[in-house]
């Protein structure tokens, strides 16, 4: 029999204590390709993003209550528009959906989240949760994690990613998030990922920042120009770029003038009012000169750089006056901001 000396087994004890401990679960695999974190909010400690979605500016359903039709869908919805993530995440094992969903309420509330509506989905009564599936398919839109999936606690049996949604300890959450004049919409929702089964929890987060169509984007041209002031009176026009209360017209506004300036040269008879519009943001005396400025630019940029007859267009700013859309959100604000050509 072979004998340690004492300093020998205190060695072996201190490097037996040093060894990482063996971790009861597999490790997470890598985040879905693209996904991350939002800036508003960090996911719950330990959790692995499984899906994502991001769109630049897009529309988007939520609910607005916990109400529910005869038909099975929701009652009291809100349409935005703006820039939308949403974000799937699968909690460590052991974490119930009621642990993970009032840390992200802390954190939302510390955010400066005010509260439109939250509840539970009862046990034996889920029509709110298969309403919000059938009203609003969230789903189809995630891009999912390739590799891994849902096993059961027993390991017995494992579920897709796709399956993740459930109404097992659902608990939901709409709210908004106001900051710097910007309103952000939140929506939350946990449950158990797949079921009871599985005891993980599952988070979908979709985040919405109302914002203006980015515009310009599509140049109206001559002909559309010409048919559109036949058929209507009046064209709007996007594609005439000003900074923040300036009223000097940006290069990247060439392609738009080119175009306007072709349609008076074919057309040597036609006369025009070139209206600058504004939203309702500031003082009603400032926008009305902004917007006569912003107008007198458009024609100063037809006579100058293009030649035509100075006598064939009248500027005119009519400030907030004929808004398009409504000023209370920045989407409307942005349709509103346009300079319109309109028959005399």
């Amino acid at each position: 029999m072979r004998f340690f000396s004492r300093s020998t087994l205190l060695l072996l004890l201190a490097l037996t204590l040093s060894l990482p401990a063996l971790a009861e679960e597999p490790q997470w695999g890598p985040d879905v390709k693209s996904g991350h974190d939002h800036p508003l909010v960090q996911r719950f400690t330990g959790s692995w993003l499984i899906g994502y979605a991001h769109k630049d500016w897009d529309e988007v359903i939520l609910p607005a209550s916990p109400e529910v039709n005869d038909d099975d869908t929701l009652k009291n919805t809100v349409t935005l528009e703006g820039q939308i993530t949403d974000l799937v995440y699968l909690a460590p094992q052991g974490k119930s959906p009621l642990e993970v969903y009032r840390n992200y309420e802390a954190a939302l509330k510390e955010a400066g989240l005010q509260t439109i509506f939250e509840t539970t989905i009862p046990e034996k009564d889920a029509d709110l949760y298969f309403a919000w599936q059938k009203t609003i398919d969230w789903v189809s839109g995630i891009m999912w994690e390739k590799t891994g999936d849902i096993t059961s606690a027993d390991h017995d049996s494992s579920y897709s990613f796709t399956s993740a949604p459930s109404y097992d300890g659902g608990r939901m959450l709409y709210g908004t998030i106001s900051k710097d004049g910007r309103e952000t919409h939140v929506f939350l929702y946990t449950c158990y990922a797949a079921g009871r089964v599985t005891d993980k929890s599952m988070t979908f987060l979709r985040i919405v920042e109302p914002k203006a169509m980015p515009t310009g984007q599509v140049t109206i041209n001559a002909a559309s120009l010409g048919n559109t002031l036949t058929t209507q009176g009046k064209v709007a026009i996007y594609g005439l770029y000003f900074d923040t209360a300036q009223a000097v017209i940006k290069p990247e506004s060439k392609a738009q003038l080119d175009e306007m300036a072709a349609l008076l040269k074919a057309q040597p008879a036609l006369k025009v009012f070139i209206v600058g519009h504004t939203d309702n943001q500031g003082p009603f005396d400032g926008n009305m000169a902004l917007s006569q400025a912003r107008a007198e630019a458009v024609k100063a940029a037809l006579t100058g750089t293009y030649g035509i007859e100075a006598a064939r267009l009248t500027a005119k700013g009519v400030a907030s006056l004929a808004p398009v859309a409504s000023n209370a959100d920045e989407a409307g604000r942005g349709r509103n901001r346009r300079v319109e050509l309109v028959l005399p």
